[in-house]
């Protein structure tokens, strides 16, 4: 039996509420949503805290039974960006702290914190609430910065400094992979002892194989159509423009492939990054088209009706959009970076390339489209692949990292 049964769960620059697709919302407010409900699911109720955007927001959003959202007030009653938010860290923890503290019922047991931002509340919170501090990462400044492609802004210095304290202040880390694991030790000298793998899930309910041809004839996809999909926040990192190009270059050397690309995703942030006007320019509209982010219903639709779904990011923690159209039994195109050579067996179930170059990526889709039965064999690969990955044995793995982080809560463990 488990020790916990009660978690604070932070995220306060996103809200596991909002359409994952746009803004700041992505992977991880999937990652928070679908943990919260598994770990439920257990029997550990889970209070997630986030930031206030708006003055008509309710106090609390019940997610399911002992899941609640809990909107709490810092700064203005807008949307602030990442850059701004360090501002109001400390309003932010107090807030939080002083909600966790008059909550009803069973006692909190254990904060476990989300991205940097609120690693730095989270070790406030824990500090005034004497309670351990669990850490998850998604993505670390140093290894981004080590990957930044042209025209990327570096990620600031205060958020590198912010998540070297966190690394020595949390009782617990968890890594999505080992390759993670290893980045916290080597950029940020994490303690091995400490960091906890645990890989993230998928939901397999909804994301799983089914009509594939129903799919493409109800999204408009023509038989024989060679359709490229991308999901996800539509900027540089994510790499939707290497698409683009690697396009560009097969409509000039194999006009035989009769290509469809459709990117699903909105604008993030304040970055310069218009997709439409790089399609256009790239002489490709009638080609590729841009559509705004869905729910995850239809998402696993766009899945399905994909021959191949490309995940071109220079960065990636672990990358669930990869497993989610695995688990449609699509095979899936990604950089060899971060966390994606765990979410994608290489030649079993897609293709991993080296770097972001066009032209390698032009001949990735290229070998896909021309091995229809190797595609065939890695979509039914994917499929069971991804049946590896569902959520609770993500909360049952995050549990174990509590029930840890209760007994070296006031003493590092062997080797720290």
């Amino acid at each position: 039996m488990h020790q916990v049964r009660r978690v604070a769960m932070l995220s306060l620059h996103t809200s596991p509420l909002e359409q994952p697709g746009g803004g700041d919302a992505g992977g991880m407010n999937v990652y928070v949503r679908h943990l919260a409900l598994e770990l439920a699911a257990t029997g550990v109720a889970v209070d997630i805290y986030t930031r206030r955007t708006a003055a008509a927001q309710p106090d609390s959003v019940e997610l399911a039974a002992h899941v609640n959202v809990h909107h709490i007030t810092a700064g203005p009653f807008a949307k602030v960006t990442k850059e701004e938010l360090p501002e109001l860290i400390t309003e932010m923890a107090d807030a939080v702290a002083d909600h966790v503290a008059a909550l009803p019922g069973d006692p909190v047991r254990v904060i476990h914190s989300h991205y940097w931002v609120s690693g730095m509340a989270g070790i406030l919170v824990a500090k005034r609430l004497d309670l351990p501090l669990v850490h998850t990462m998604h993505t670390m400044a140093r290894v981004k910065n080590n990957h930044l492609p042209p025209g990327q802004t570096a990620e600031p210095g205060i958020r590198e400094d912010g998540e070297q304290h966190i690394v020595a202040a949390a009782t617990r880390l968890i890594a999505n992979t080992t390759a993670e694991a290893a980045e916290l030790e080597g950029h940020y000298d994490g303690c091995e002892q400490r960091i906890d793998v645990v890989s993230p899930g998928v939901d397999l309910k909804v994301f799983k194989p089914a009509f594939r041809d129903r799919s493409r004839k109800e999204l408009g996809i023509p038989a024989g159509r060679f359709h490229v999909m991308f999901a996800g926040r539509l900027q540089r990192l994510k790499g939707p423009h290497v698409l683009v190009k690697a396009a560009a270059i097969l409509r000039a050397e194999r006009p035989d492939i009769d290509l469809q690309l459709s990117f699903l995703g909105a604008r993030s942030g304040n970055e310069k990054y218009d997709l439409v006007q790089l399609i256009d320019g790239a002489g490709l509209a009638a080609a590729a088209t841009v559509h705004p982010p869905v729910g995850p219903e239809k998402l696993a639709d766009w899945y399905r009706s994909a021959d191949v779904v490309a995940v071109p990011s220079s960065s990636e923690s672990f990358g669930l959009v990869a497993l989610e159209a695995q688990a449609c039994g699509t095979p899936v195109i990604a950089t060899n970076v971060g966390g994606l050579p765990r979410a994608v067996s290489d030649g079993r179930t897609g293709l991993l390339v080296d770097s972001r170059s066009p032209k390698l990526w032009a001949a990735a889709i290229a070998s896909l489209h021309d091995f229809g039965d190797t595609r065939a064999d890695m979509g039914r690969a994917a499929s069971v692949f991804a049946e590896a990955f569902g959520w609770e044995n993500t909360a049952t793995q995050t549990i174990h990292s509590y029930d840890l982080s209760l007994t070296y809560q006031y003493l590092p463990p062997p080797g720290c």
